[in-house]
């Protein structure tokens, strides 16, 4: 199923109000028929689930699956939204949602990534390089190391983490999200801090 093609320019309108309407107030028109208002809102979010989503599946292609499906289902099930919890919450539930079916089919389907290597298929070490490229690479060996890091998370260390370290949500919000209480919410992020600190010790 093909996800509508909406324009992705700025409309004039938004471009004069883009700080004035929230994402509340977005959603709210786009439910009365204003599909301008649905441009912004895929604007606003669609970088950021990006980000989110790979974290989760390590997968740049899947993760693009993933946001498309997730922008459909904000166009065709924009009526499911209700004003009593904040947009970025429902919409993060729904591509967290998705992330956490594609990697259920991924676990059953026995699919290896690099959260599912041992030590010894892993290859970090830093090729030889002319110097001007030096800081490039070990830029992309820091973050391959870091992503490895955070697949090797418990899903449920995975989520939080994400959501308050990479994405900056409330922990409110995320508690809202992961339906699970504010202080178990502080003890996973906490606990993930820890295990990501004693992978990623030699980085410091």
């Amino acid at each position: 199923m093909n996800q509508p093609s909406p324009n992705l320019s700025m409309p004039p309108f938004l471009m004069d109000n883009q700080f004035r309407y929230t994402d509340e107030e977005l959603i709210a028109r786009f439910q009365e028929g204003d599909e301008q208002a649905y441009t912004e809102l895929v604007i606003r979010y669609r970088d950021k689930l990006m980000t989110f989503v790979y974290r989760f599946v390590n997968d740049m292609e899947q993760a693009e699956d993933i946001i498309q499906d997730t922008m459909l289902k904000l166009y065709t099930h924009k009526h499911y939204y209700r004003n009593i919890a904040k947009f970025s919450t429902w919409i993060y539930t729904i591509a967290g949602n998705l992330a956490k079916t594609e990697l259920r089919k991924k676990k059953h389907h026995k699919v290896t990534n690099i959260s599912q290597m041992g030590p010894e298929d892993r290859d970090y070490e830093l090729p030889s390089v002319a110097p001007e490229t030096d800081e490039i690479v070990q830029g992309e060996y820091i973050e391959k190391k870091i992503q490895a890091a955070i697949q090797n998370l418990p899903l449920h260390f995975r989520t939080v983490t994400i959501l308050r370290d990479i994405q900056e949500l409330s922990y409110e919000e995320i508690s809202k999200i992961v339906e699970v209480p504010l202080g178990t919410v502080k003890s996973r992020i906490n606990r993930a801090r820890l295990q990501l600190q004693k992978e990623l010790k030699d980085l410091k």
